[in-house]
């Protein structure tokens, strides 16, 4: 995008990590071809290149891993805890380790920059694992009353936007609790769970406690319906949780739903422009806006918006959008062309509705998804951009008088996963975040995120928490 600079390309080396042209599922500490011997290829959306071919699994690979999870359940859930703390000690310092190749990893199969894997996704990944080690042999002090017993086979689904992040948010608290593991990565982004799953055998992880299945929603539909699943843990869509809770409807599984987002960035009066300028950068462009709880809906006090429109524009004129590779780089690629497409229909329909739409200036690449960071002025309660889901790079910006039209209008959504609060006053801070019907409110930052600290939504964000000592709840029989 356009700047006051011209930056040499700073490209960080592929040579660091090395992708194999294929690739199995990784079941009872093995990689194995799935059992029809169906495969498809995953693809780096910055140039739409092959990256490599993956073994996609069916309901027989389902049957086959968790038959492995529940064979290897008997002795992981019997070990000290101190016994099981010592691998996922062990996992942690491997990913720091290799921290390097895989943040290059994930930047190619998800498209995100390379500064986001590196300096936020990776040191997250290790930091819960070592979170969740400090807890193994402290369970009888969690709260959840002498001698907590571990549920079995836990069952996961992760999205694409964090694969390796969203993989430790739920691996590190199933395994130090003593549970075994059945996960499947999503179809755009397998290679990262993948390369855990070496990780795993590098550790010297007995056999059958995590395994890996990568293929398309069907593998993970047979997931959660296979009847030997004792824990359901899901990240993605509202559409897809629903779908989830509806099948296991009248089962006796646990199950905590983190689905989607349409989070409130609320800026007050007094809050200092630039610094809110910057957190709604973070808020709604961190990787692409595709994050659930991002602050896609902005709402302004009507004696600053036009001056924080301002700013914020003027901001947005100097991110610069291309390689991910690129350690200058700050906007990346949409994830797929389906992603893509979606984006773009709703973005449209925002304009058909009568939205002002400003796009920031810049070229997007010739090969590769893309699309240029966006916002949307003269948006109403009713506009489809403020009340849909869009998963982009797309905000929307409404105004406010008061503080409390300020909350209605926050509340105003069938989500509750997240929000912000812009103020110098501490006790304005307390009295909106006690309004907001949201499962985490940040007070002059956005998109912070700590092991020890729980996150969650309300409503269609779903439930149950993840992270903190709640995230052990999920996968204790209390």
């Amino acid at each position: 995008m356009a700047s006051a600079f011209d930056y040499a390309p700073a490209p960080e080396s592929r040579s660091v990590v090395d992708i194999a042209p294929s690739y199995g599922l990784f079941i009872d500490g093995e990689f194995t071809e799935a059992a029809d011997g169906k495969v498809f290829k995953t693809v780096s959306p910055s140039s739409e290149e092959v990256l490599s071919e993956v073994a996609r699994a069916g309901a027989e690979d389902v049957d086959r891993a968790v038959k492995a999870a529940r064979r290897a359940f008997e002795k992981w859930s019997a070990l000290p805890g101190s016994e099981r703390a010592k691998y996922l000690f062990r996992i942690a310092r491997i990913i720091q380790e290799r921290s390097r190749e895989l943040a290059v990893l994930e930047t190619l199969d998800n498209g995100k920059p390379i500064r986001e894997t590196r300096d936020a996704d990776l040191p997250l990944v290790a930091a819960h694992f070592f979170y969740y080690a400090g807890w193994a042999d402290k369970l009888d002090h969690a709260g959840y009353g002498a001698n907590p017993r571990p549920l079995g086979v836990a069952g996961q689904i992760i999205p694409w936007n964090f694969p390796l992040l969203m993989l430790a948010w739920k691996i590190a608290p199933a395994l130090a609790t003593g549970n075994t593991v059945v996960l499947k990565p999503a179809e755009t982004t397998p290679l990262s769970a993948l390369f855990f799953a070496d990780i795993c055998r590098q550790a010297g992880l007995p056999r059958g406690v995590v395994n890996i299945l990568t293929g398309y929603g069907d593998a993970g539909s047979a997931l959660v319906e296979h009847p030997d699943v004792n824990k359901v843990a899901f990240t993605g869509s509202t559409a897809v949780g629903k779908a989830i809770a509806r099948q296991i409807a009248g089962t006796d599984k646990k199950a905590t739903l983190e689905l989607g987002g349409k989070g409130a960035n609320i800026v007050f009066d007094d809050a200092p422009v630039d610094q809110a300028v910057e957190g709604i950068v973070t808020g709604i462009f961190f990787n692409q806006g595709q994050v659930c709880c991002a602050g896609s809906r902005l709402l302004v006090q009507e004696s600053v918006q036009d001056e924080l429109l301002h700013s914020l524009k003027r901001r947005l004129s100097t991110l610069r959008l291309g390689d991910p590779l690129d350690k200058n780089t700050d906007i990346g690629a949409i994830n797929s062309e389906e992603q893509l497409s979606r984006i773009t229909a709703l973005v449209e329909s925002g304009e058909a509705e009568g939205a002002e739409r400003w796009s920031a200036p810049c070229e997007l690449p010739s090969a590769g998804y893309w699309f240029a960071p966006t916002l949307f002025t003269n948006v109403t309660q009713a506009h489809t951009v403020a009340r849909d889901e869009i998963f982009g790079p797309v905000l929307s910006v409404l105004s406010f008088r008061t503080p409390d039209e300020a909350v209605a209008k926050a509340n105003n959504t069938q989500y509750g996963l997240s929000a912000g609060i812009w103020t110098e006053k501490g006790s304005r801070i307390l009295a909106v975040a006690g309004k907001l019907r949201a499962g985490v409110v940040w007070a002059n930052t956005f998109n912070k995120f700590d092991p020890t600290s729980p996150f969650g939504g309300y409503k269609e964000s779903g439930f149950g928490r993840e992270g903190g000592r709640h995230g052990l709840e999920a996968y204790l029989d209390v």
